[in-house]
């Protein structure tokens, strides 16, 4: 006889509760946070007005309906664009993740906090035009980058000790999750609401991960964040009619998440909520490449350099020993023909190979045209990743958080070049002081691709000023990037 299911609605799961109660009461008092989360805003908006450069990404752009105009709508930085929160979320978030060039953070799972910009700012900004419209006071810029930090956290956390990858899921599952707590906490939801919100967001349906791995790697990478945290701000809106939650969507037996789709594991958790996620976050600066790669970007650069001294070329390359961590093999130790750009910005054979060849990485160098290069495809298969045992363990150590990769190179005629470690990227946060010229440099560069010199003045008076920016309406600063 089967035993009878209890039908009494239990107390939500511990892991809603804790994402709510941190988000609706947790204190950011860390001004290093702030001040990260100031870079993180103009290194992830730059991002996005690069990716308004490339025709794939701007036919996604706009209204579902061509012509669509929302009064007090929100608006997409660097276009004409003012549409509703969730599709401007869907903008936003697609154009800042198209070229892989914005923050990371990697761990058991990894991920790109900044997405859930795409839902921040698309909210804010429209609740702050119908604020003014209404007589009412707008949000404030602090408020965004309070928003951020606390999004970064709940991924970031989560993240640590979780894998999604390992069972198949994309890490857009935590962009989803982190982006509806927080937009929902923007729309002035009850607590009660929020929980019910962050488990619509558990509940919804979650993306595979196969867009990202051979064989099928495509450009769905590129916006499938954009889709997350724009289906974040949709069910914040849908919790806010009062619409029910599921209390249990995670534990509940059969039918709850980890069942489901984790292996019948609970989440584990390293440490509580605070600001860690953004004091820690690293930055891609140099280069648009997967994180696991930049150090060996790096290291490629140096190699370049050393063989334009000695008067040789990638030609007189016979092999390369890449000595990396775990993580690096699993997700881009490629071989084989590559499809499109973001099969090669997730081959880190292509993305040394490139370099090695020309002394750069661009963005561009992911593109048919380049690619169409017979010497890239010969240095790839040149090219061997081995795992190094105390790479991976660095990688994971919370003290170190290395991103370690070591290239070899032997010539044709036997001469073994010195091996060139770089442990730490130079988004590190162990290399700020380095770091952060470069990338308010890179924000220059890509404010530069999109506005007239006044208008590019005026974004950077208020952006690289803490006080300044934080004390600015939310809908004043989105109109600066108004075209």
């Amino acid at each position: 006889m089967s035993q009878a299911i209890s039908n009494i609605r239990p107390e939500p799961d511990q892991v809603l509760v804790d994402i709510v109660d941190y988000v609706t009461k947790y204190q950011i008092k860390s001004p290093l946070a702030y001040d990260t989360a100031r870079n993180c805003l103009i290194d992830t908006l730059g991002c996005g007005l690069e990716a308004l450069s490339y025709p794939a990404c701007t036919k996604l752009m706009g209204p579902i309906v061509p012509g669509t105009v929302v009064p007090n709508g929100a608006k997409v930085p660097g276009t004409q664009f003012q549409l509703d929160p969730v599709q401007a979320a869907f903008n936003i978030g697609a154009m800042i993740r198209w070229l892989d060039f914005n923050d990371t953070w990697l761990a058991a799972e990894w991920g790109h906090p900044s997405d859930n910009l795409g839902g921040i700012l698309a909210t804010a900004d429209w609740l702050s035009r119908n604020n003014v419209a209404a007589g009412r006071k707008p949000l404030v810029m602090k408020d965004v980058l309070t928003a951020m930090i606390k999004a970064h956290e709940i991924q970031g956390c989560i993240a640590l000790e979780n894998s999604f990858n390992k069972v198949g899921l994309d890490h857009v599952v935590l962009v989803k999750v982190a982006s509806t707590a927080v937009v929902a906490q923007m729309l002035g939801l009850s607590r009660d609401e929020i929980i019910n919100a962050v488990s619509l967001a558990w509940v919804d349906g979650q993306s595979l991960r196969t867009y990202r791995h051979a064989p099928n790697t495509g450009s769905r990478k590129s916006w499938a964040a954009g889709d997350a945290t724009s289906r974040a701000v949709r069910l914040a809106l849908i919790a806010k009619t009062g619409e029910m939650g599921y209390p249990s969507v995670l534990s509940t037996k059969t039918w709850g998440f980890y069942d489901v789709l984790f292996d019948g594991k609970p989440f584990r958790f390293q440490r509580p909520y605070g600001s860690y996620v953004m004091e820690n976050v690293l930055f891609k600066i140099s280069f648009p490449a997967e994180f696991h790669s930049q150090t060996a970007v790096e290291a490629a650069m140096q190699l370049h350099d050393q063989l334009a001294g000695a008067r040789r070329t990638a030609a007189d390359i016979k092999r390369v020993t890449i000595r990396t961590h775990e993580a690096c093999i699993r997700i881009i130790d490629k071989k084989g023909p590559l499809a499109n750009p973001a099969d090669r910005d997730h081959c880190i054979q292509y993305m040394v190979a490139v370099p090695l060849l020309y002394g750069r990485l661009t963005a561009e160098d992911y593109e048919d045209k380049v690619a169409e290069d017979p010497r890239i495809d010969a240095l790839r298969e040149k090219i061997v990743c081995v795992e190094d045992p105390q790479f991976t363990a660095d990688y994971h150590d919370p003290e170190k958080r290395s991103i370690a990769n070591a290239l070899t190179v032997e010539l044709n005629d036997g001469t073994v070049l010195p091996e060139v470690v770089v442990e730490y990227p130079i988004g590190h946060k162990r290399r700020r002081d380095d770091g952060i010229p470069l990338l308010v440099q890179k924000f220059k560069t890509n404010l530069a691709r999109r506005f007239p010199a006044k208008q590019q003045q005026a974004i950077l008076d208020v952006s690289l000023d803490q006080a300044a920016l934080e004390a600015m309406p939310v809908h004043e600063y989105v109109d600066l990037y108004v075209i």
